[in-house]
């Protein structure tokens, strides 16, 4: 499930609460060698993790293929559709002779009358398009896009095996889904104007068309593996949360004034797609980092918590009890300056640095003897401490500095290397509540110790 479909579905399912309409799933798996059951629970889980509930059962399009082949009929009867023959070769050179005389494909077997021998062959259905004229699709987001007849070639409707084919099947579906609106991306506005001659030819009423620009990356080009997560499923992996994505995503196209954060209620009750925008929306991951750490900050502790240690899961550090304990301790005093559940992560593994914590050149070489003392004495003052709040700490250490005569800097890194070994974590008062009285004196002795 591409970030751009995630961002269609979002729109769609915007569009449908504010209307007080509905928001519905179709499969489209008429091409069998992709629609693996893989894929298309990729699909559902896509949309199960992004919250966007859909109305009522999803459709599945091949099942009803069938009735897609019922319409087939009725098009044929009404001389609406016709049997074509073409083989490969066939097919190349009427295609060639059709752009050589300025107009899209017509098959031979448009005006020809098959025999019993013919007719007892496998052959296509395409669909008998109108030779002149024009195709308005009188689009939500881009206005009227008009489609010269004569460029539209007969598609077809059914293929020689009896399979429905993408355009006429979407058109039966969505009839008979009572859809009322189709959003879906800019890459299909081709596709309308062949579909709303389908529709015409059978006599049904138009659905209200949108189709909303690509995502493109950073660089303005069409979004690609070079530009790094494509997939909702990676977003999930890299640490956003669901209500960051939807936030963000609705704003890729679309906005309401300057808001960049609101809640989906607000979302629903702004959104028209009429105010999408007509050009390309970029991916920015500046951007969306900001809206993330938004949501990160208000999300619950508890959550986070079951959220980070599925990273380490995914690291083979899994957390027991103890850690999970841990965790849930330290996050409050972590998560004001985390972008992503990953970096969160990343802010914690301080936490679990196996004693003694092991210090590199570098740390070592902060240890002098001065500093050694000085700690020793921080150590004193620390063991004393009743209150092991990360404010407290912080201000016990400002009042460490003072009576020694000394900056921050004298002996702040050397402390932080003996807590934490190097690893990253938040500013030194809440990286010693975080670790615990006990753990961090431990690991102070641990550094201080003539082994050292």
């Amino acid at each position: 499930m591409h970030i751009g479909t995630a961002r269609t579905a979002l729109f769609n399912y915007l569009y449908a609460k504010h209307t007080g309409g509905r928001f519905l799933l179709r499969i489209e798996d008429t091409d069998r060698d992709r629609s693996t059951e893989a894929a298309v629970q990729v699909i559902f889980d896509g949309l199960d993790w992004l919250d966007l509930p859909f109305d009522g059962e999803p459709v599945f399009q091949f099942a009803q293929a069938d009735r897609h082949r019922e319409v087939v009929m009725a098009l044929l009867a009404a001389d609406k559709a016709y049997r074509c023959w073409l083989s490969g070769d066939e097919l190349t050179a009427a295609r060639d002779k059709a752009h050589a005389a300025g107009h899209a494909l017509r098959s031979p077997w448009r005006d020809r009358e098959p025999d019993e021998a013919d007719l007892a062959l496998p052959h296509a259905i395409r669909f008998r398009g109108p030779l002149n004229g024009d195709t308005v699709v009188s689009d939500l987001v881009q206005g009227d896009v008009t489609f010269r007849n004569r460029d539209l070639d007969d598609l077809i409707l059914l293929r020689s095996d009896g399979a429905p084919t993408y355009n006429l099947a979407v058109v039966v579906d969505d009839h008979d889904m009572g859809i009322t609106h189709i959003i879906r991306g800019d890459d299909h506005l081709n596709n309308a104007a062949r579909q709303c001659l389908i529709y015409q030819a059978l006599d049904w009423d138009l659905p209200a068309f949108a189709h909303v620009p690509l995502i493109h990356g950073p660089d303005g080009a069409k979004l690609s593996k070079r530009h790094g997560a494509q997939a909702v499923g990676d977003f999930q992996t890299l640490g956003y949360l669901p209500e960051a994505m939807r936030n963000y995503l609705s704003r890729l196209g679309w906005s309401h004034g300057d808001d960049e954060i609101f809640s989906d209620d607000q979302a629903i009750a702004w959104f028209d797609i009429a105010d999408v925008n007509k050009g390309a929306a970029r991916l920015d991951w500046d951007k969306l980092n900001f809206v993330n750490a938004h949501y990160i900050r208000q999300a619950d502790d508890d959550r986070l918590t079951a959220l980070v240690a599925e990273v380490f899961t995914r690291r083979d550090e899994a957390l027991d009890e103890a850690g999970l304990a841990t965790v849930r301790r330290a996050i409050p005093l972590v998560k004001e300056r985390a972008r992503t559940i990953v970096e969160l992560a990343d802010q914690l593994g301080f936490l679990f640095r196996a004693r003694p914590v092991p210090l590199d050149d570098k740390a070592r070489g902060l240890l002098t003897d001065d500093t050694r003392t000085r700690l020793a004495r921080l150590r004193g003052v620390l063991a004393e401490a009743n209150d092991w709040g990360a404010e407290a700490l912080e201000a016990l250490l400002k009042a460490f500095a003072e009576s020694e005569g000394v900056g921050f800097g004298k002996f702040a890194p050397a402390l932080r290397a003996t807590l934490t070994g190097g690893a990253a974590s938040p500013d030194l008062g809440r990286t010693l509540s975080a670790l615990g009285r006990d753990e961090s004196l431990a690991r102070l002795d641990d550094a201080l110790s003539p082994a050292a």
